[in-house]
């Protein structure tokens, strides 16, 4: 405990301190990962490992000491690109992936192993580990959606949506469900009995991603139309939206307190704004387009990975993830 006492951070109320706090802290570290693009970043609960899963097939773990990261462990097993990984909300060891080979995994990052590979129908393409621990969702590119019991790893139910579900995500509390889709709403489904509870009409454009804060209090959607809302939970009532970027919005994070939220995209930053004012706390200059950002689960720091479209000599860049928010002294 008295390692994470000392990682951890005191969250930062005052909006000038928090700008002046990234003003010192806005150095970038980049890592080796893979040999084909990054598609998904993500730390455990107790943020002592990054996890990436990547375009090449595998997935990779780094342990975080003190501000860097050290390589550990490389997964291999899927056939086809990981497309997106989730880690158990309470177990800092269980990661899950899912796969365009038609399959997901659950991998054990302390034993090194693969703990179980679970068929499904379709090409995966995104994955959600309920907070409760219990159960797994995972999307297809046919918008058919498995729930995967995590007790027995198998899959107990199957629900085929009849619009395109582009993420998936789930409350704080495990009991409800949503979708984001490509008329720009949120569906919303209690779960298991997978009613529909409420579409919130979220955007004019394609609904691309869902990202709840921690603590529950706050939901953030980001859109084709280059916005991002952020939405009240408990009165589903759209608090404020962020418009600073100006291409489709493809990612999104709340930091540890919920007060800090991230979204990248094809532009050339990824925008960090303050939940509480809606107004820009920082930004990180990138040379392509963002397809992931993850924060830290107890500090001002954030991974990302960005795409390969950068210029040819840039190529040995290819499939690594990036780390920022490390002090400039």
């Amino acid at each position: 405990m008295k390692e994470s006492k000392v990682q951890g951070q005191t969250p930062i109320e005052d909006l000038k301190e928090l700008r002046n706090y990234f003003a010192t802290h806005n150095v970038t570290r980049e890592y080796i990962a893979h040999t084909s693009k990054v598609h998904s970043v993500g730390w455990s609960c107790d943020g002592r490992r990054l996890a990436s899963g990547s375009f090449d097939k595998t997935v990779v773990i780094f342990n975080l000491e003190r501000s860097r990261l050290v390589q550990d462990f490389v997964f291999r097993g899927h056939t086809g690109s990981v497309d997106q990984l989730c880690w158990h909300a309470s177990h800092p060891d269980l990661l899950s992936t899912a796969s365009g080979d038609k399959s997901v995994r659950i991998w054990d990052a302390r034993s090194h192993k693969c703990a179980a590979a679970i068929s499904t129908k379709g090409e995966n393409i995104n994955i959600a580990w309920s907070p409760n621990g219990s159960t797994i969702a995972v999307g297809n590119k046919e918008d058919l959606v498995s729930f995967i019991d995590a007790r027995t790893y198998k899959v107990v139910t199957e629900e085929q949506f009849n619009f395109e579900v582009n993420e998936i995500s789930w409350n704080i509390t495990s009991d409800l469900f949503f979708l984001t889709n490509g008329l720009g709403c949120v569906h919303i489904l209690t779960y298991p009995s997978l009613e529909q509870q409420t579409v919130l009409k979220a955007h004019p454009g394609t609904c691309i991603c869902i990202e709840h804060a921690p603590g529950g209090r706050y939901f953030a959607t980001g859109s084709a139309d280059a916005l991002v809302s952020l939405w009240d939970t408990s009165e589903l009532a759209c608090l404020r939206v962020f418009s600073r970027l100006e291409w489709p919005v493809r990612t999104l994070s709340f930091s540890f307190d919920g007060r800090l939220l991230a979204s990248a995209s094809e532009d050339h930053i990824i925008d960090i704004g303050d939940t509480e004012t809606g107004e820009k706390v920082a930004e990180i200059p990138v040379q392509a387009a963002t397809f992931t950002v993850a924060w830290h689960p107890s500090r001002y720091l954030i991974a990302y990975a960005c795409e390969d479209k950068e210029p040819p000599e840039r190529k040995r860049d290819t499939g690594n993830l990036k780390l920022w928010g490390l002090s400039n002294n």
